[in-house]
């Protein structure tokens, strides 16, 4: 008993025996083989960087939640990556810096993070893809289309897509006259949509009335998509309304897709604040308790590994689509079976 108490894993690691570790694989490979027939080429980034490199593409919560260590050889302080996204910019800063146009890179593997409540380290198997040099509307909603498509790829055919746009929360905050100190308190509570507590912060705030209730509504606003128009038609200042028309334009161009998704809108969505600069997603399925998949737009990134160009990607937590599907294996085995299509011949003809 002793002896194996002393062959104990770290907390947050863990071992997955081979039908469940062939679970994981069979969704990696999914995963990839839809970002593939996207045009996501696939690139692989190291297990741990310099920590000063991996910090520039970090938020500041992104920065706490890396595991830090001094490499023997050099003596230089380096991080387990938590985030596989700023390895993606510096990889473009230092292979792809003088190419212009689009960018599609795709990627597979783990990170680790430290939660920052219980300083307890956890190891998360992502897969995600990062589109590099588009701006807008169209580039966000071939994110949106190609979350849904991927998560149809495992076998979770009908996910719900929320989007949310950070540059909104950014201008409404600004607006509203809070004073810098109480912004992050400001964002709690929108994120906890406690209405009495953002009205609290809100009566000591410089902004107009009417931007102070538009900011009050924020907390509460999550719904269907329709609900952008009506924001933007009451929008409090010019800057306000830009950022509502942002968004609408996604997702008038993601509707237009129709993509098999059921599409939500969170117009109070703040978290990812320092990265994230627009539009931000996340996916949910049936037996996952929380998203699944998370992603957003994050245009200054690279401009800090000095190749400066919009970009927007997202990354799918392996371990949660397995729970995911595990939970829902029941209810998909009562689903009646569709028949095969017909497949083509080499020809073109069907046979």
């Amino acid at each position: 008993m002793r002896e194996r108490s002393s062959l104990r894993l770290p907390a947050g690691m863990r071992d997955f025996a081979p039908a469940a570790a062939a679970a994981r694989r069979r969704i990696a490979e999914a995963l990839l083989g839809e970002f593939e027939r996207w045009g996501y080429a696939r690139v692989i980034t190291p297990a741990f960087e310099y920590e000063d490199v991996l910090a520039r593409g970090l938020g500041a919560s992104r920065r706490d939640a890396a595991i830090r260590f001094v490499e023997p050889g050099s003596g230089e302080v380096v991080a387990l990556r938590p985030d596989i996204t700023p390895q993606i910019a510096r990889f473009v800063a230092t292979h792809h810096r003088e190419e212009r146009g689009a960018l599609r890179f795709s990627y597979e593997g783990s990170v680790v993070r430290v939660d920052a409540r219980t300083r307890t380290p956890r190891e998360v198997m992502q897969a995600g893809v990062e589109l590099l040099g588009l701006g807008g509307a169209l580039a966000d909603a071939e994110l949106v289309a190609l979350a849904a498509a991927a998560l149809r790829a495992v076998g979770l055919p009908r996910p719900t897509i929320e989007i949310g746009h950070l540059g909104l929360a950014r201008e409404v905050l600004r607006a509203t006259g809070i004073a810098p100190a109480s912004l992050p308190a400001a964002r709690a509570r929108i994120a906890k949509r406690d209405r009495a507590g953002l009205d609290g912060i809100l009566r000591g705030a410089t902004g107009t009335d009417a931007v102070k209730r538009f900011a009050a509504d924020l907390a509460l606003r999550a719904g269907p998509p329709a609900m952008v128009a009506a924001a933007a038609r009451r929008a409090p200042t010019p800057a306000i309304r830009a950022a509502l028309e942002q968004l609408a334009a996604v997702v008038a161009e993601i509707e237009r897709r129709r993509i098999p998704a059921e599409l939500r809108v969170d117009l109070g969505e703040v978290r990812g604040f320092d990265y994230y600069t627009g539009v931000r997603l996340q996916g949910f399925v049936p037996g996952a308790p929380d998203a699944v998949l998370r992603g957003g737009r994050y245009d200054d990134l690279l401009s800090r590994y000095g190749s400066a160009r919009p970009a927007v990607g997202f990354a799918v937590d392996i371990e949660a689509v397995a729970a995911a599907l595990e939970a829902d294996a029941p209810a998909r085995a009562r689903r009646p079976q569709r028949p095969a299509a017909p497949r083509r011949s080499r020809t073109g003809k069907r046979g």
